[in-house]
């Protein structure tokens, strides 16, 4: 598998905060609330700015209680459950993110279809793991800040999970890093962690949804400004492989980890 490309050496990363960027970001939002797309939809665009879609298919995998379904609604523009409940069978939502290529100055469609499913169905029905890994193009794992057992558990996971899938892009993600003071989860250990596996490790918060006005509604604008990272850094290696793949890069590519 080659190594995961620098940040910001495929993807624009702030081109979603410009003018350009917002323009296509308009598809995805009405009147400042995000969009929610079933399997079969996708944005309209008008004419003058229609673009090719890039569609991947993404597991998220994790200890019960570390965040999948808060991470995945977070990243929907959805409202994040208050209290836990485990997934009981295999949700799956899509989310799509216009973002632009470093190398040639297109903007791409990207099409992200998660798949969560509860850890509990995962063990006592074979099947649904094998259906989640089907035809997966990315594996994301989850540890919580504030589980150490979690963090403890990924290598378990990537071996579990990801180890006769070579080809597909793995990334790792701490969430509910705003309660990072309390952390089980020091500084050291993740250095310690991405030296010896060598992925991308971002981290998201648990904190709820900025609000419109009403007081109520989810403020889609700020909801992707919030997850924008998280969006960018799997386009960037989703397309990145791609490249690998097709032959367009070489597969011992001299990049350094994000």
């Amino acid at each position: 598998m080659a190594r995961p490309p620098a940040h910001g050496s495929v993807i624009v990363p702030d081109w979603h905060e410009t003018t350009e960027g917002k323009e296509y970001l308009a598809c995805i939002l009405r009147k400042s609330r995000r969009r929610v797309f079933g399997l079969l939809e996708r944005p309209v665009l008008p004419p003058p700015v229609a673009i090719d879609t890039a569609s991947y298919k993404i597991f998220v995998s994790g200890k019960s209680g570390v965040g999948k379904t808060a991470l995945v609604s977070k990243l929907a523009g959805l409202e994040v459950p208050v209290v836990h409940h485990e997934t009981t069978g295999i949700q799956t939502t899509v989310v799509f993110w216009p973002a632009k290529l470093q190398a040639s100055n297109r903007v791409i469609m990207f099409r992200f279809e998660f798949w969560d499913c509860g850890e509990s169905a995962l063990k006592k029905f074979d099947h649904m793991l094998l259906a989640c890994k089907e035809n997966t193009d990315a594996f994301l794992f989850l540890f919580s800040f504030t589980d150490r057992a979690s963090f403890e558990d990924l290598p378990g996971q990537l071996a579990r999970i990801a180890g006769e899938a070579p080809g597909v892009v793995r990334m790792v993600i701490g969430s509910k890093f705003d309660q990072y003071m309390h952390t089980d989860v020091p500084e050291r250990d993740l250095t310690a962690f991405r030296q010896a596996w060598q992925l991308p490790l971002l981290r998201v918060k648990s904190v709820p949804g900025r609000r419109l006005a009403d007081g109520r509604t989810l403020d889609g604008r700020a909801g992707l400004a919030d997850i924008a990272h998280v969006l960018n850094g799997l386009a960037e290696q989703l397309w990145h492989q791609d490249q690998v793949a097709a032959g367009l890069l070489p597969t011992s590519a001299e990049n350094t980890p994000s």
